[in-house]
């Protein structure tokens, strides 16, 4: 009897993730949600973004709106942000910048240079050391831009949805970094 109660404890934490226990993705407690400007946002999905078989970051996607597509969160009126947790001691500052340049050149497209002050000002953030544990999140703000933070500390504002959907285009947008990363956002 003992072992079927702890066999059908496990059972019911395991279908029920929610019920004491923080979601978990390559080793990193996710949070169920995340506050900004009064509206809570919630966790929609993570996923692990690899390079060459390293496994350098968790990103996750916490969005209030509902129901939660790429395109809610690019062009809707509720605020979502996405959230970098580095997993490897691979990443360092100057890698982390080629990255997000390369994602933007994809994503921005012909708007690139229109939107070269914001995305010059949006780097800065990565200008500091880069250490496995960093984490970066950035809150998109509809009719406002993007707020950016290091650890928890807000380092920035970058303002502008021509810049918010480019940066949040990087992940969620038609040629993302990571196909398979999105849809773990998206929580497909």
């Amino acid at each position: 009897m003992k072992k079927l109660t702890v066999f059908a404890a496990l059972l019911t934490t395991l279908v029920l993730p929610g019920i004491g226990l923080t979601k978990s993705v390559g080793g990193v407690a996710l949070q169920e949600s995340l506050p900004a400007k009064g509206i809570s946002m919630a966790l929609s999905g993570a996923g692990i973004r690899s390079k060459y078989f390293i496994k350098l970051y968790v990103g996750s996607l916490y969005s209030a709106a509902s129901p939660i597509s790429a395109d809610a969160v690019l062009n809707g009126d509720r605020p979502s942000a996405i959230r970098l947790n580095i997993i490897s001691n691979k990443i360092t500052s100057d890698k982390m910048i080629e990255t997000i340049e390369e994602g933007f050149r994809k994503s921005a497209g012909a708007d690139l240079q229109k939107l070269r002050p914001q995305i010059d000002d949006f780097m800065a953030l990565f200008k500091g050391k880069i250490v496995e544990g960093d984490q970066f999140t950035m809150v998109s703000l509809p009719g406002v831009g993007v707020e950016a933070y290091k650890n928890n500390q807000l380092l920035n504002t970058i303002e502008g949805d021509d810049f918010r959907k480019a940066l949040f285009g990087i992940w969620l947008g038609g040629d993302p970094a990571d196909a398979k990363l999105k849809s773990a956002m998206l929580g497909q």
